[in-house]
């Protein structure tokens, strides 16, 4: 191939790779603009503060802020130790030949590719009819405490289907330590365990921050998990308790573009709600994000 053909080449791929992008950014565009267009005059501190009222045909959506608010952070708190601890022993520990390892990893690639439904009826069959009628009938519940959906167990489910984002950003977070680092550290007297919580864990720290921002964006905008193990059709009340049902942005967008009795009368409210849950995925990525920068930063200023 000529000096020539090769240069011809490159720029095509180059062209087609800015082509491809600005079609991306593009749609994306265009929708922002169509959902802030419709929506940004709906978005009043009553509508924020209320909840929803008239067949939700007016009012506010605050119980459907704070249950997303808060599913989004108990699935947090609930996939990233397992996540990072996972992806430490597959790391840090397995052997280089394990076939426990091995099936860690093909189980992890293949639960990233099952379809966000099926992990709905998991949760339902496992986490609520498996788990929850076990707790009821260890404590001696005489009704259905645990064994009923709750915010509990969809964000459980949440996590099981956010859990191969954390460890394989995890995984390549511990990848991308330099292995003279782990040296340096077993040859001053540290054991691979004060090496792995003072070296790698540190080093690994933004990348892990960026599994976790993942995790929130995958997490937050998910529908169909949470069908089946807690969501609400309409809950005026904030939940109080971790079997308390609760009310969610995606959900509550579903309901009034399929449920309403008055399409046209609705859309303001929905158009509203849609920008709302665009804003509130945004702040929660934005929080970790900040978060991870400054790590980032104080890592290097380490270094």
């Amino acid at each position: 191939m000529t000096p020539g053909t090769r240069r011809a080449v490159g720029l095509a791929l180059t062209s087609l790779t800015g082509l491809a992008a600005f079609v991306i950014v593009a749609v994306l565009a265009i929708i922002l603009f169509n959902v802030v267009e419709n929506g940004a005059g709906g978005v009043t501190w009553t509508f924020l503060t209320q909840p929803p009222a008239d067949g939700m045909m007016a009012g506010g959506i605050f119980p459907a802020i704070f249950g997303t608010a808060a599913l989004t952070l108990l699935m947090t708190l609930a996939v990233m130790p397992v996540g990072v601890l996972t992806a430490v022993y597959l790391h840090e520990y397995a052997p280089p030949n394990s076939l426990f390892a091995r099936l860690v990893r093909v189980a992890v690639v293949n639960l990233a590719g099952v379809p966000s439904i099926v992990f709905g009826l998991f949760g339902l069959g496992f986490f609520i009819l498996f788990v929850g009628q076990g707790m009821d009938r260890a404590l001696g519940h005489e009704e259905m405490y645990w064994a009923q959906p709750g915010i509990l167990w969809a964000s459980l489910t949440l996590a099981v289907l956010t859990l191969p984002v954390v460890i394989v950003s995890t995984e390549e977070a511990l990848r991308a330590v330099p292995m003279d680092h782990r040296t340096a550290s077993l040859a001053l007297g540290a054991t691979q365990s004060q090496t792995l919580a003072r070296v790698v864990l540190p080093g690994a720290l933004p990348g892990i921050l960026t599994g976790a921002v993942l995790a929130i964006s995958r997490g937050a905008g998910e529908v169909a998990p949470i069908l089946f193990t807690g969501a609400a059709y309409f809950l005026p009340d904030l939940p109080s308790h971790l079997n308390s049902q609760f009310m969610h942005l995606g959900y509550h967008t579903y309901v009034m573009a399929t449920q309403s009795p008055d399409v046209e009368a609705t859309r303001p409210l929905l158009y509203a709600t849609v920008l709302v849950l665009l804003l509130l995925t945004f702040a929660l990525n934005l929080v970790a994000v900040i978060i991870r920068t400054r790590t980032r930063r104080k890592a290097a200023g380490a270094h």
